[in-house]
């Protein structure tokens, strides 16, 4: 009788553990199917403030050459971007291959950069393929963290420079005095400084609040603060080739724009920056005809990368979907060749004339 209520009790709980991972699995689908959906709403929602032929006209202005340059500093900017999710995994101790990050990390920032609130958007991405390796909530958190800060530490660090160096473009954007600019620059400045320091010195996890803070190594500190920098110098070399073929401007004042425009977009969390990036380039710049470049910029920055993300994000679904039905297909028959040979032996077992006979003794 306890014999069949523990096996009773052992079946209700897998039955659990089945309906939790079927209600999983729909979760994760219906995220996924949503992402999609969202994908084509922003496409059709950007690309719906602008006519064919002022789609057109800009390309043209831009030029075919610069346009290709400018989708080569884009692809720089996201290849850099997926050294960062790598070593946001050694961060985190779950040391995935590269190619395992680089894909996760374009299909999380093509939808994260276009969707705003990145940490959530890409995060959920992110979850979504790196589960399947097995890593759990603490895992996620900490990549994503990681990727968080080594965006802020880039932005820190040309912030500086920007504020130091085009204090004019800072006081146009802020209303602040020239003193206050400076203070904030050195405050900006000790950022990194501090960062490096804590990573250096810190061993152990830091107890704030309800949570437990684990710095990274001195070296992957560092090479967050590289590829933070490196990222937005390439993005700033892609928004240049598109406004340079219109404008006389430097790459220093677009760079400069480009930061100050992002963090404006980090503080609103608008979708893709949309209008944001628009108004501070051209408030900074004071050049209203380089609308046409900064359209051509958010077409190879964001919308390109968006396209093709969605697509590689479809195709990875099926790609999983389909290893994990053959997967069971082939539990399944083992499964039943396994009870098949259990049966025989059982049979074999209980049938006294199967059984072989002794010699007379």
């Amino acid at each position: 009788m306890q014999s069949q209520i523990h096996s009773t009790d052992g079946a209700s709980r897998q039955a659990a553990r089945r309906h939790h991972r079927r209600w999983r699995r729909s979760l994760a689908q219906a995220l996924i199917l949503g992402a999609l959906l969202l994908s084509a709403v922003l496409l059709y929602r950007t690309l719906s403030k602008y006519d064919f032929s002022e789609l057109t006209h800009s390309v043209r202005a831009v030029g075919v050459w610069r346009l290709f340059e400018a989708t080569g500093w884009a692809a720089a900017s996201y290849l850099c971007l997926t050294v960062n999710d790598w070593i946001a995994l050694r961060y985190a101790r779950q040391p995935l291959p590269y190619r395992t990050a680089a894909l996760t990390s374009f299909v999380a920032l093509s939808f994260g950069h276009n969707i705003g609130f990145a940490a959530l958007s890409s995060g959920a991405i992110r979850y979504r393929f790196y589960a399947r390796f097995g890593l759990g909530a603490e895992e996620m958190a900490k990549i994503i963290a990681f990727c968080g800060t080594t965006i802020f530490l880039g932005m820190f660090v040309l912030g500086v420079f920007a504020l130091f160096a085009r204090p004019d473009l800072a006081a146009a954007l802020t209303g602040m005095s020239a003193k206050a600019i400076c203070i904030l620059g050195a405050a900006l400045a000790l950022v990194p400084v501090i960062y490096l320091i804590l990573a250096a010195v810190l061993r152990r996890k830091v107890q704030i609040f309800r949570w437990r803070i684990e710095m990274p190594g001195l070296l992957l500190a560092i090479a967050q603060i590289a590829v933070g920098v490196l990222n937005f110098l390439f993005v700033g070399a892609c928004l240049y080739s598109a406004v340079s073929s219109i404008a006389d401007v430097s790459y220093f004042e677009v760079l400069f724009a480009f930061v100050l425009a992002n963090t404006a977009t980090i503080i609103t969390h608008t979708p893709g920056g949309l209008g944001v990036i628009e108004t501070v380039v051209l408030l900074l710049l004071k050049r209203p005809d380089l609308i046409g470049a900064v359209l051509v910029f958010r077409f190879v920055y964001f919308l390109v990368p968006l396209s093709l993300g969605a697509a590689v994000l479809a195709i990875a679904e099926t790609t999983f979907r389909s290893r994990h039905s053959s997967r069971q297909a082939a539990g399944a028959s083992g499964g039943e060749e396994q009870s098949k040979a259990h049966g025989a032996a059982r049979v074999e077992q209980s049938s006294p004339e199967l059984q072989p006979s002794r010699a007379p003794t």
